[in-house]
């Protein structure tokens, strides 16, 4: 197969010539650099044929396709080019536009009877890798297959001679995107090939970490346990090949799905998602009746004044106020984006990637790294599947499991509150904790120390101090990360996986985020809002796409 990386060349006869242009000097030069001028000249006066092999086996129309110049194959086929013509390897011209991913050229050749189910010599068929199939796979021309697939019907799960379908090739080259749209339309993630190998193997083989992302979220326990022939997991093989960073990840997930005792242990949860919540909310009212007890109203502590109650007080409304917030952030809408069948079923006849109006963006079309082949639906810039909530989120922030649910844009102000709050109360009861221990030390007997008399006398507030230290720590750090992420207008999942996302690179490579508007437009936005419109960016991104 010819490479196709071919420079291409304009087919308008007005187009001024180049310097160095290659030598056209036959047929099929002026259809691989696309000299109608010439082709013209050599075909209608001097005679040439456009339907015999060249040299080396391959026919003009394949040049013209694999060029992908539509009007030199209009003209190759009206004068005599053969659309089914086979090279030495059995690829038609089809299988070439393949490569190229020319969906103009595919379907000219599909409307003048080429055949879309013709396979090479081994067994690819027109649509993915070597044939037509697996070749717009292998090459990961995820237009092309898509176009393919809706206008044609094209099978986009057969098997090549060595069982592997398009999404064994997608998985082992790493295109993310052509892999989501085969899973997106349920091609098989556990099929086998001869070597008993599934596609998440082909993607492991290679150390393809975000093809073996997008496949491990989609696939179930037993699917990542499945063994090739000689009885390899993926897993085993990743440790084989010496990839560290994709072992790791597949031991997590591995794990994640065997927890079944964290299910269990979260059945008291406040959402349907498991996590910390329950101990969360038991640690919060423990903290809260022992400084009640070992602080506030302590028999071995003096008389509480009359500002230090107020503070307590404080304190404590603080923390109820902090029960609330954590009760809605834990059990609010996140922003799960609605699926298929939160929306009604849409007619067979209707192909949900042709549907502008499904997620009511027309800007999402073609964006098939916004593809979700759990949900099935094309997802808005900013949205990620959570794999522990099973859900696209818009402006997905982050899982918290200690509120046992995502962070979104529908609860994220509610989060932020939260941990403010905690904060706020954290450090006030600590203070007033302190303040307390402190005056019964003012007196201590001759020879005890303060430490010996806290500890001995006060072990109930010692203990409350201890665990409000921890509680402080954590909330000032959540308070500060998410407030410095809110006046920048970007989310924890963006900063984490800032290389993977276009939209967040400028012309000239560098980190920049279009929806930055300011820090001070963007915390009243967050204020008064809740969030931020995505539609309003500060400037266009190169690419509005997101994994």
């Amino acid at each position: 197969m010819a490479s196709s990386e071919i420079e291409v060349v304009s087919s308008d006869p007005k187009t001024p010539k180049i310097p160095n242009e290659p030598p056209v000097v036959d047929v099929y030069s002026a259809c691989t650099y696309g000299d109608f001028v010439k082709l013209r000249k050599f075909v209608e006066q001097d005679g040439a044929s456009v339907s015999v092999p060249d040299a080396n086996g391959y026919y003009a129309l394949q040049w013209a396709s694999l060029s992908n110049f539509p009007d030199i194959v209009q003209y190759v086929i009206k004068h005599g080019g053969d659309v089914n013509a086979t090279d030495l390897m059995q690829q038609t011209a089809l299988h070439w536009a393949a490569v190229r991913g020319s969906t103009t050229v595919a379907d000219l050749l599909l409307e003048n009877g080429a055949r879309l189910e013709a396979a090479d010599i081994n067994g690819y068929r027109v649509l993915f890798s070597l044939q037509a199939v697996h070749l717009a796979a292998q090459y990961g021309q995820t237009s092309f297959l898509n176009h393919i697939i809706v206008k044609y019907n094209a099978d986009f799960d057969a098997p090549d001679n060595g069982g592997r379908s398009p999404l064994h090739w997608a998985a082992y080259k790493g295109y993310a995107d052509t892999i989501r749209l085969l899973l997106f339309r349920d091609a098989s993630k556990g099929r086998q090939d001869k070597d008993g190998c599934t596609p998440l193997h082909w993607a492991v083989l290679r150390g393809n970490a975000d093809a073996c992302t997008v496949l491990v979220h989609s696939s179930t326990k037993k699917e990542l346990m499945v063994k090739d022939n000689a009885g390899v997991t993926p897993l085993q093989l990743a440790y084989d090949k010496g990839h560290r960073h994709v072992a790791l990840f597949l031991s997590n997930q591995l794990r994640a799905h065997s927890n079944h005792w964290r299910d269990k242990l979260c059945s008291g949860r406040l959402t349907d998602n498991t996590g910390y919540a329950p101990l969360l909310l038991c640690i919060i009212i423990f903290e809260m009746i022992l400084f009640i007890n070992s602080v506030v109203a302590a028999s071995s502590l003096q008389k509480i004044t009359a500002v230090v109650g107020l503070w307590a007080w404080t304190a404590l409304s603080l923390a109820v106020g902090s029960l609330i917030m954590f009760y809605r952030c834990s059990s609010k809408d996140p922003g799960y984006i609605k699926r298929p069948e939160d929306l009604g079923t849409h007619s067979d006849a209707e192909d949900p990637l042709l549907n502008i109006d499904l997620n009511n963006s027309s800007l999402w079309a073609g964006k098939w790294s916004q593809l979700c082949p759990t949900c099935k639906i094309i997802r808005p810039v900013r949205s990620k599947h959570c794999p522990t909530c099973k859900r696209c989120v818009e402006q997905f922030d982050h899982h918290c499991p200690w509120i046992s649910n995502c962070v979104g844009k529908r609860n994220k102000r509610d989060f932020f509150i939260f941990v403010c709050l905690a904060t706020s109360t954290s450090f006030i009861s600590a203070a007033v904790a302190v303040q307390r221990i402190w005056t019964s030390t003012l007196a201590l007997p001759t020879g005890e120390t303060w430490i010996h008399h806290v500890l001995v006398q006060h072990p109930g507030a010692v203990v409350f101090l201890v665990l409000d230290t921890v509680i402080f720590i954590a909330a000032v750090s959540l308070t500060i990360n998410q407030a410095s992420m809110i006046a920048r207008n970007i989310t924890t999942n963006e900063v984490a996986n800032s290389a993977r996302y276009d939209y967040l690179r400028g012309p000239d490579g560098k980190f920049r985020n279009p929806y930055n508007h300011g820090c001070w437009k963007n915390c009243s936005d967050f204020v008064f809002q809740g969030y931020t419109d995505d539609d309003d960016i500060a400037w266009p991104p190169l690419q509005q796409v997101a994994t």
